[in-house]
């Protein structure tokens, strides 16, 4: 084949400091467009990003060359400075260290896209830690229970 064709969908998930409830409406609108741009310009495509105030999941397609933990590693990192830099600062704000990411098969894009647009109804009815132990478990993530919430 003369070029390398590939789509590779990525559910990412990864949450604030402790779960601490930082991200308000205020701070999602202008926080989740940011995310965006370091996402593009890492050269990955955003398919989707949404969650509640204290995690954030993301749909993104990834090109051949690029390595999905560069990824999450620059957009947690430019977004947490951006943040400490702005005029309404949160000092205390910080990303936890790890994250998760899972797999998408093309006929479930749709699915895990409208999953992660609508995080406010879901967790008026599911907790994060029960929706983070589902997520590992449905795509049979061996965990240590005992440390997944550090």
């Amino acid at each position: 084949m003369a070029t390398s064709l590939v789509k590779v969908l990525v559910h990412i998930v990864f949450s604030t400091w402790r779960r601490t409830p930082f991200i308000d409406a205020a701070l999602q609108a202008d926080l989740y467009p940011y995310m965006a741009t370091i996402i593009s310009q890492r050269g990955a495509t955003l398919v989707a990003i949404g969650g509640i105030a204290d995690h954030v999941h993301i749909l993104l397609r990834l090109r051949s060359d690029q390595k999905l933990a560069d990824i999450v590693r620059a957009t947690k990192a430019i977004s947490s400075k951006w943040i400490h830099e702005r005029p309404e600062s949160i000092p205390a704000f910080a990303w936890q260290e790890g994250y998760a990411a899972f797999s998408v098969s093309v006929s479930q894009e749709d699915v895990v896209r409208s999953y992660i647009l609508n995080q406010e109804a879901h967790h008026r009815r599911v907790k994060f830690e029960g929706e983070m132990m589902g997520l590992l478990k449905r795509h049979k993530v061996d965990f240590d229970p005992n440390r997944l919430f550090d």
